[in-house]
């Protein structure tokens, strides 16, 4: 056999392996790229929520609506920042008036207020303020006018209570009362304070806009 009769055979099996030989080097160079090129981020996987506000607004006024389109709430505000992770949104020198159904106003001032995504539980810090006005229930007997005062006062607006962990005083018509902590629902119209307790309790006769006497 000549030398360029086993070169022409050499070649020969070369064309025929050649397909294959690359396809394995194809095969491997595909396993090294998938194996070292960098994975993307997730686009399903959950994002941590930012800590810090995601929007704020100047001289705004939030309003919520019952399903037959009567007015629920508002919050008035100089300014206010929303925080995402917790769904909040603070507010500077809010002003609150809620109606509930049976058209009873309430309202509420502070220096500063935070308010919960659907607006239906308010914290008021410093100087905080919240007043119930008087109201007529269905059998003609009179709800007397309600205020609160205290350095923080948390209402819970759909519940229709008022709680506070810090001294609060608290009127009932002409009546005082003051307290280390506060927890008063309106809707059983009972009022539970703790610590020390004290109150100042006028004749029958008083007028409710008279300022009794300590």
């Amino acid at each position: 056999m000549t030398q360029r009769h086993l070169l022409r055979q050499s070649l020969h099996q070369l064309s025929v392996w050649l397909p294959a030989l690359l396809m394995v080097l194809f095969a491997l160079g595909t396993w090294w790229l998938v194996r070292n090129t960098p994975k993307l981020p997730d686009a399903s996987a959950e994002r941590p929520v930012s800590s810090a506000p995601d929007y704020f607004m100047r001289d705004f006024s939030v309003r919520v609506f019952d399903p037959d389109g009567r007015l629920k709430s508002e919050l008035i505000g100089v300014e206010g920042h929303h925080f995402p992770a917790t769904d909040t949104l603070e507010v500077q020198n809010p002003r609150m008036r809620s109606i509930d159904e049976t058209g009873r106003l309430t309202t509420a001032t502070a220096r500063r207020g935070e308010s919960n995504g659907d607006g239906s539980e308010i914290k008021l810090y410093g100087n905080a303020h919240v007043v119930r006005e008087p109201h007529q229930r269905s059998r003609g007997e009179i709800d007397p006018r309600m205020e609160f005062r205290g350095e923080f006062l948390h209402a819970f607006v759909d519940e229709d209570r008022v709680s506070s962990d810090q001294p609060v005083e608290l009127w009932r018509g002409p009546n005082r009362f003051t307290g280390d902590t506060l927890e008063y629902d309106n809707r059983t119209g009972v009022g539970h304070l703790q610590g020390r307790v004290r109150g100042v309790l006028q004749p029958a006769s008083t007028r409710p806009d008279k300022t009794p006497r300590r």
